[in-house]
């Protein structure tokens, strides 16, 4: 340890670092950072920083508040842009207890754990998301508003899109730090972009697409919009999602294990049996797939947003989609998680229905390629599709009865999250809203 320490040292040395950050999230995905000067480099990375636990979302109460984040010294990245000229490299940590046991309650804790089980069998989880956010302009008072950065619609480009500019930054940086991008555009809504990010292992995706957050917050910043992940900000346009693209790869990376050219439509045993866990059990991790309120006001028929439990090879209005590919390109696209949401929790959800559906060999139905938007309620009956949850608490509903999701992420997060989103539900089912005020106030 001693010898990685002094390697680590030398790094930071040669890129002439002056700050490090180190990062890790809260149970809700917000981006939690401790900053350590020079004269303290050392002793971070050899015993880690203390922070105070009981004021992070989710972590610990005041009498177990004491933790400490050390450093995953192969998260090391220099940030390509600071604002003050300051040489500035991060660090994604890993959480502990006094006792220098792991965290139960840490996020990323709870994805490694799952991803270790997957991994016992030769296996490794990979994913890339499909990530959208919108850009608006701010007030005189440099205070967030909804209003649009541009009027463009799906691909536009400059001078219609004021946002390529910004898109153009955000991409460079990910290129900088080694993240190989692999497009960004504008997407169908007015100020709505959307970066993707090419596939990588789980963990290391969470790790980077927290990063990616924190890029595109402060590209925004820098060029006077905001940006905000908000899954629904602007009523009767398209919301803002996060697809997940997913494989299963031998250990080696060698292999697509849901690749069979034999097999129908080329999807192994394997992958049928991962697609089974995942239409069965998608109700349960809707509430960590789409964790906020407003999610469900994304997820409703008519803007492109996935409703119905279904799959489909070419039918974009299905839950899951196979899209065009062979050999190491067969993947699976999880369609109704919002970038608004914990992604280390995300990936742990939708690892773990997968590894349910494969270790019960578990069967999904026939694929539906038929639009499921224009289909009546009798044909959706007789095809067996049912809808996912229409609110929050619906979901909280499913989530609180899951034991798969209580195996996933144990009883500390298990417990802190339902007790967090319940009182954002309570909170929101007992507020009188302006849409009410005008409908019912002068008729009832």
């Amino acid at each position: 340890m001693a010898n990685e320490i002094n390697t680590m040292l030398e790094r930071i040395k040669k890129d002439n670092i002056e700050f490090l950050q180190f990062q890790f999230v809260d149970i809700l995905g917000s981006m939690k950072t401790l900053t350590v000067p020079r004269n303290r480099f050392e002793n971070a990375l050899t015993e880690g920083v203390v922070f105070d636990g009981s004021s992070v979302a989710g972590f610990a109460q005041i009498e177990e508040s004491d933790m400490r984040a050390h450093p995953d010294f192969s998260t090391y990245t220099v940030i390509p842009f600071t604002g003050d000229g300051a040489r500035v490299a991060r660090f994604v940590c890993d959480v502990y207890m006094p006792s220098g046991d792991r965290f139960l309650g840490d996020p990323r804790f709870a994805l490694q754990k799952t991803v270790d089980k997957l991994r016992s069998k030769g296996m490794d989880f990979f994913v890339g998301p499909e990530f959208e956010f919108f850009l608006f302009k701010r007030d005189a008072g440099g205070n967030p508003t909804a209003i649009p950065s541009d009027n463009a619609g799906y691909f536009d480009n400059t001078p219609v899109d004021a946002a390529n500019e910004i898109r153009q930054e955000i991409l460079k940086q990910l290129y900088d730090l080694g993240y190989q991008p692999e497009a960004g555009h504008h997407e169908v809504a007015a100020g709505q972009q959307e970066i993707d990010l090419r596939y990588a292992p789980a963990t290391l995706m969470a790790d980077r697409v927290a990063m990616l957050k924190y890029i595109i917050k402060n590209s925004a910043q820098r060029h006077g919009l905001y940006a905000t992940f908000m899954p629904k900000p602007i009523n009767g346009v398209n919301g803002t999602g996060m697809h997940v693209h997913q494989s299963i790869m031998s250990s080696d990376e060698k292999t697509n294990m849901f690749f069979d050219e034999n097999g129908r439509f080329e999807l192994s045993d394997l992958a049928y049996h991962y697609l089974g866990g995942i239409l069965s059990n998608i109700n349960q991790a809707s509430a960590v797939l789409a964790s906020w309120v407003n999610s469900y006001k994304r997820l409703i028929p008519g803007y492109e947003a996935p409703v119905y439990i279904s799959w489909a090879n070419k039918n974009r209005s299905a839950l899951v989609r196979i899209p065009a590919g062979r050999g190491n390109r067969k993947r699976m696209e999880l369609r109704c998680p919002d970038s608004a949401g914990n992604p280390y929790l995300q990936f742990a959800a939708i690892l773990a229905m997968g590894l349910d559906g494969i270790n019960r060999k578990l069967e999904p139905p026939d694929p539906v390629e038929k639009d499921i938007f224009h289909m009546t309620p009798k044909e959706k009956e007789q095809n067996g599709i049912q809808s996912l949850p229409e609110s929050l608490g619906e979901a909280i509903h499913h989530f609180k009865n899951s034991k798969l999701m209580k195996e996933t992420f144990g009883e500390h997060i298990f417990e802190n999250f339902l007790t967090v989103k319940q009182r954002e539900w309570d909170a929101f089912r007992s507020y009188v809203t302006t849409w009410e005020l005008d409908r019912y106030l002068s008729i009832l």
